[in-house]
């Protein structure tokens, strides 16, 4: 397990399969009911079992584990509980394209023959997503993996359906539902895609039927006024006020119908006066229920339209509405067509417009399941949404939820418990054949003779549940409801919910409407709403755009810490959007690579640190030998050691308050922050001096020091890069198979070491360090070369303060002689020699120059590059004020142009600069 020394070259791939292996043959994760801690839990939002992973996935997954192995740490018991979704439609797409290709249909092999098939695909591929996840390193439970068909998910099911039929909450009626002709069956809200397209608006003229005149009205769907059964007006509109009650003839079908007042109709838009199609569209549905009107359907379930639209029946619905059109222009009823950007309902799965249909499903009545979600929200303000102003979202979704219709005309998924006595309606299944619910076959059989008698024949319904029935159970389905089970026991309700905003109506709703329902609590305490992934362009990636960034192949190039470290260091707040840099020529990501480079700089300093350890090995033990040594004599410490202590105490804290209320993205860039800055450039630059020095007992602190916040930083960044981490925490500390650092306790700040007086002060000194640092180099003196500088401050403290830290000036910037003063007491020495200046805060730095560079060469030479620049800025600004170029040349070439331009102004800029403090 462990390695004398960390090999030169950091190589992610090994090591991450290493520990990912490591942790899962060792069951690190596996939780237990006993564990003393107070439970900490999550369940992962299922995906489904046809996918593979995407950048969304890999976003929320790093979040969620951050959070979960932060948690761990802290001494909670821990359960993150894996599974997937089994993803009614998106099987049934894959099946039903298999058999296509045998030009087969699913009637044709049969049910038996389709669900053998459908679990055969799911052991062949359904682990491509579950395998693609465990390449993300998750730190879950994955003896508790579960399925949302495994036998005791559908136990959970069954008992959940028939509860809520039992108790008058499940129906089945004849209602409006989103219809896909393509896969033929009822589809939720969340699986339609609303896409803006270019269509048309046309105006038809209604005759009234006693001949005073006409009504015109607008639509997008022209085949639909086939089944028109009203035209409706606002009831305040002045323009119509003698026409309500009277009758129109519909042209074509030649049907009567009345016209009628309606506060839906919002009199200011067109005429004023809408069809009411009420079997072909919501709003239309709910009138026509209002005023009791006709419902007909004009349409069947693949499309095509049916007898009740007379001369069209047979033909699919767009060729329809070309010929609905045609014949209104030919019966002179086609007043005029406009060009119109509308929104249209597409089916996510099937990949063709919805169609409202008028169809027989089975639906829960969601009122009285969304009024006690309401209760425990307005009550109890439970559950906790970060960012909070989700809450409202939220609450608007469970006011104005209809009635959610759940069945879906598949095979693969669970397979509605009621059986029908088709015996009483001639062998088939209608509107009208009675029906009993259970869970079994058997149970059904014994209600049904009790209802029916001995010689019932009894079908089961073949559709099956909306997936998001089995996933509003999730929660405590996976837990073992509805037994009571130590699990339910001791995890339930879970402590956090990790998912996007997109899903707050469709899943977060159900969930607290099922946990509400059937356990009395709402599912989770926080629901952490986080926001997208965008591309390079900061457009939302989807499919129909092509912009998926794969997060595998970032992961191949890059390693997996450091694209799940990119991912959370780039949110800005909870629920903001995050933009990925990728460019799709050469498969690079500047972000990842970025974070690549921090886990590079990581490694680096820790083979420094182990390499000056050579000579006290240390072991775990010695560590918290250390931490007591440290804190004992922290007024015996050299002053870098007290500062860098005072950062890694400071950082501490900030790190779990910004975690503990979800600010995952602030918690990442400070930790890059204090280790790339302040520990790396810093602290072990200010120590190498000591570390190779004679003083036996400041190398010995150092080294102490060096490992001690080294062993702290590592556990900080863990939940964050927990590959790494690992690996350098075993070679640290030399410690065996018999732990890992995913078991350790996270860091708790000694506020006793936090010294914000000497953290200020040792700003000042990183400031004069580092303008010495840049005054150095725009003067191009020789790196190794010992110099001269004056520093001037008016102010006591600064000039205190830099004394006392003259030592560490001196050694980090090279200087041979630092003369500290203030601007009263000149030198007479700087007023007649070439020098150099800067200035940091109040304090000005001057370097002379003579006799340390060639002032008459470095002259020449800026004077030399000035004008290469400039001749470079008159060659872009004649190329850019050139409306030819502008004009016809790629934006992109055109932005590339400005941008060096800029550049060689500013490089002009800085040059002139140093020519005149010459």
């Amino acid at each position: 397990m462990t390695t004398p020394d960390l090999p030169s070259q950091y190589e992610p791939f090994a090591i991450e399969a290493k520990w990912q292996k490591y942790w899962e043959a060792n069951e690190v994760f596996k939780a237990d009911p006993n564990h003393p801690g107070e439970p900490y839990c999550v369940v992962i939002p299922p995906p489904n079992v046809t996918g593979s992973l995407h950048m969304g996935h890999a976003f929320e997954h790093s979040l969620i584990d951050v959070l979960v192995r932060y948690h761990r740490m802290t001494g909670r018991n821990t359960l993150w509980l894996p599974g997937t979704d089994h993803a009614s439609i998106a099987v049934s797409t894959l099946l039903d394209k298999e058999l296509k290709a045998k030009k087969q249909t699913r009637q044709q092999v049969g049910r038996e023959a389709y669900l053998k098939r459908a679990w055969e695909w799911k052991e062949e591929s359904g682990g491509t997503i579950v395998g693609q996840l465990r390449r993300l390193g998750l730190s879950v439970d994955w003896s508790r993996e579960r399925f949302t068909m495994d036998e005791g998910l559908s136990a959970a099911v069954l008992e959940a359906f028939t509860s809520l039929f039992d108790e008058g909450l499940i129906y089945r009626g004849k209602y409006l539902v989103n219809w896909c002709p393509a896969s033929q069956s009822a589809v939720s809200d969340l699986e339609v895609d609303n896409k803006e397209v270019n269509g048309n608006l046309w105006h038809f003229r209604y005759p009234l039927t006693d001949g005073s005149g006409y009504v015109e009205v607008a639509t997008t769907r022209p085949e639909t006024m086939l089944g028109d059964t009203a035209v409706a007006v606002n009831p305040t509109d002045d323009r119509y006020q003698n026409i309500i009650g009277k009758t129109l003839t519909l042209p074509i079908m030649n049907r009567e119908i009345p016209i009628i007042a309606d506060e839906y109709v919002d009199a200011s838009f067109g005429t004023g006066c809408v069809k009411v199609t009420p079997a072909h569209d919501p709003n239309d549905f709910e009138m026509g229920k209002r005023h009791n009107l006709p419902f007909i359907n004009i349409m069947n379930k693949d499309g095509t339209l049916n007898e009740n639209a007379g001369e069209f029946q047979g033909q699919d619905r767009f060729v329809a509405r070309k010929n609905v059109v045609a014949k209104l222009e030919e019966l002179g009823a086609l007043v005029k067509v406009e060009d119109y950007k509308h929104t249209v309902p597409y089916s996510d799965r099937g990949k063709v417009p919805v169609e409202p249909l008028l169809s027989t499903q089975w639906f829960v009545k969601i009122e009285p399941l969304a009024k006690r979600a309401l209760e425990f929200l307005d009550g109890q303000n439970s559950p906790v949404f970060v960012p909070e102003r989700w809450t409202k979202v939220y609450r608007d979704w469970l006011v104005s939820l209809r009635d959610w219709c759940i069945s879906r005309q598949l095979w693969w998924g669970h397979q509605i418990p009621a059986w029908y006595a088709i015996n009483k309606t001639g062998g088939q299944i209608t509107d009208d054949t009675p029906f009993v619910v259970a869970k079994s076959e058997a149970e059904a059989r014994e209600k049904a003779i009790a209802q029916f008698g001995a010689d019932v024949q009894l079908e089961q319904d073949p559709d099956v549940l909306d997936t998001w029935f089995s996933a509003g159970l999730w929660p405590f389905s996976t837990m073992g409801w509805p037994q009571e089970t130590v699990d339910l026991k001791t995890y339930y309700p879970t402590t956090t919910l990790v998912t996007g905003f997109d899903i707050i109506f469709f899943w977060v709703a159900r969930m607290t409407m099922m946990a509400g329902h059937f356990t009395g609590q709402m599912p989770f305490e926080t629901v952490y709403i986080h926001g997208l992934v965008r591309d390079e362009n900061n457009k939302k990636m989807s499919k129909s755009l092509n912009n998926g960034i794969d997060p595998l192949l970032l992961i191949d190039k890059y390693g997996c810490d450091a694209l799940r470290y990119t991912l959370v260091r780039e949110v800005a707040g909870a629920g903001q959007d995050i933009r990925l840099e990728y460019n799709r020529k050469t498969d690079e990501s500047a972000s990842v690579e970025a974070s690549r480079n921090f886990t590079n700089k990581l490694w680096n300093a820790s083979r420094f640190v182990l390499m000056n350890l050579a000579d006290s090995r240390l072991q775990m033990a010695d560590f918290r030998e250390i931490a007591q040594k440290l804190h004992s004599s922290i007024s015996n410490l050299q002053l870098a050691d007290r500062w860098i202590l005072s950062r890694f105490n400071q950082v501490t804290e900030q790190t779990r308050k910004l975690i503990d209320h979800y600010a995952l993205g602030e918690a990442a860039k400070g930790l890059y922050s204090f280790i790339w800055n302040d520990f790396c450039d810093w602290y072990i630059e200010l120590v190498k001096s000591r570390l190779q020095g004679e003083n036996a007992e400041s190398k010995q602190t150092a080294q102490q020091v060096l490992a001690f916040v080294l062993e702290g930083t590592l556990k900080l960044l863990h939940p964050f890069m927990p590959h790494i981490t690992e690996e350098i925490w075993h070679t640290l500390t030399q410690t065996g198979e018999e732990s890992c650092l995913a078991l350790q306790s996270y860091p708790e700040a000694n506020l006793s070491l936090i010294d914000s007086d000497l953290e200020q002060q040792f700003e000042l000194l990183i400031e004069a360090t580092r303008t010495i640092r840049n005054l150095r180099a725009e003067a191009e003196i020789k790196p190794g070369a010992k110099i001269q500088v004056f520093m001037q401050s008016e102010s006591d403290r600064e000039r205190q303060i830099l004394t006392n830290s003259k030592p560490y000036i001196q050694d980090l910037a090279k200087v041979e002689q630092l003369t500290i003063n203030s601007p009263q007491d000149p030198d007479a020495f700087l007023s007649s020699q070439k020098k150099i200046a800067g200035v940091f805060g109040t304090v000005q730095v001057l370097i002379p120059l003579e006799g340390v560079v060639d002032v008459k060469t470095l002259h020449a030479k800026l004077e030399k590059d000035l004008k290469k620049v400039e001749a470079e800025i008159q060659s872009l600004s004649a190329r850019l004020n050139n409306p030819n170029f502008v004009s016809k040349a790629p934006a992109e070439v055109v932005q590339v142009a400005q941008a060096a331009l800029e550049e060689a102004q500013k490089q002009a800029e800085i040059l002139r600069t140093r020519l005149a403090e010459l």
